[in-house]
């Protein structure tokens, strides 16, 4: 059901790879809204994933550009506005990737330059975002910028290595940066901490099967959906949200406040 909530905003997404990312159906939801928007991603996982699909379905342009680089941000942004003919009312970070994960190591044999290239890629790249964002001044007043975190930013979670503290680093990024644009331009900065969802690049973390259970059993309304993330995000990009900034949003079925569950319980006695 669409309720027109982002009718007449422009955006940029970052990050939909197939129909099973998150980014890929808050493209599709904000389609439904009313909005137009350009869909960016690195040059490689575009020719990975099915992105021209999505931009059919959305009316959308794609701008390949890779995060972690302040030129191709410059002209992404600088592009998207004479595309949408206007600056920009909210923006998408949905990126994340280690190449220590992707390659099987343990946390206690990182290989460090890799190490690096998690944190520029997954963290780092929010703050060259909104960098380049604020530089060109592409920002409307009362915009809405939005990354998506994990709750390993505080707690342990063996498997997921040094996403951990990318998503630490991310989500200190989002309050400063948060700060800041909100004093320049009233725009409002923050994260969401997703439950774990069966997306491409959440499934390519060890033990993801056993985790994604264990948390559903935990969670009184059990794992939070893409879509359901999707909707959450899309609420954060419209005028209903005009006063949340700097925060973590926890949208996990409410996996955060709990310490056990019965269904647990159940399971352990067994």
């Amino acid at each position: 059901m669409s309720y027109n909530l982002l009718k007449g905003k422009k955006g940029i997404i970052f990050g939909a790879l197939d129909e099973k990312s998150i980014a890929w159906k808050v493209a599709k939801r904000a389609h439904e809204e009313g909005a137009e928007f350009v869909l960016t991603n690195a040059p490689l996982a575009m020719r990975m994933g099915e992105i021209k699909r999505l931009a059919e379905e959305c009316n959308a342009e794609i701008i390949p550009a890779d995060a972690t680089s302040v030129e191709d941000l410059e002209n992404l942004f600088t592009k998207s506005q004479e595309i949408l003919g206007g600056k920009i009312d909210f923006v998408l970070h949905s990126i994340g990737m280690s190449p220590n994960i992707r390659k099987g190591k343990s946390y206690g044999d990182l290989n460090y330059e890799w190490f690096l290239k998690t944190l520029d890629i997954s963290a780092l790249s929010f703050h060259k975002v909104m960098h380049v964002a604020e530089k060109q001044d592409a920002l409307n007043e009362w915009g809405s910028v939005v990354a998506l975190s994990y709750i390993a930013a505080q707690r342990v979670f063996p498997d997921y290595t040094d996403m951990s503290q990318a998503k630490a680093v991310l989500e200190s990024i989002a309050r400063n940066y948060g700060y800041r644009l909100g004093k320049l331009k009233k725009v409002r900065v923050n994260t969401i901490s997703q439950s774990p969802t069966k997306t491409t690049a959440g499934t390519g973390v060890g033990g993801f099967d056993a985790f994604y259970d264990y948390a559903d059993k935990m969670s009184p309304l059990g794992n939070a959906s893409a879509e359901a993330c999707a909707d959450y995000t899309i609420s954060l990009f419209s005028d209903l949200t005009k006063m949340v900034t700097m925060q973590n949003l926890m949208h996990d079925g409410g996996f955060s406040s709990m310490g056990i569950s019965e269904d647990i319980v159940d399971m352990i006695s067994k």
